[in-house]
């Protein structure tokens, strides 16, 4: 799969992160149906939403500079470090969503995490030389 694309729809995942934490925080969302239900309170959900919040928009600025670096056909390592940390990120998020209580969040958000480990595994593995003979 081509490392662009890629990366535009790990973009669409994170901006839908994002859309949905924001729904969280802002309470449209019940705060017990999400986090595996282990949330006690308003200021508990308020500090862990903000966090996760914080930390999508920081992937998304990542990944920007990873697009931008693929264009103009140069790679930094601290990027594509980063992006292993992501890897290492959504694969303990998916097994986190392996003991959520609701339904929704174990198979769509282990969903979502599985997907987003695989895609940036894809975005940041090295392509392989080909060699002909």
């Amino acid at each position: 799969m081509n490392k662009k694309i890629t990366i535009k729809i790990m973009f669409l995942l994170l901006g839908a992160l994002v859309i949905f934490h924001v729904l969280i925080f802002t309470e449209q969302i019940p705060y017990d149906k999400v986090w595996a239900g282990k949330l006690n309170s308003v200021e508990e959900m308020k500090a862990f939403e903000a966090f996760s919040i914080f930390i999508n928009l920081f992937m998304i600025l990542i990944l920007s500079i990873k697009y931008k670096l693929l264009e103009s056909g140069k790679s930094n390592k601290a990027i594509d470090i980063l992006i292993w940390v992501f890897v290492v990120f959504f694969a303990l998020n998916t097994i986190g969503n392996m003991f959520a209580k609701s339904l929704i969040e174990l198979i769509l958000g282990g969903f979502l995490t599985l997907a987003s480990c695989i895609l940036c595994i894809i975005i940041v593995k090295k392509e392989k030389i080909k060699t002909t003979q």
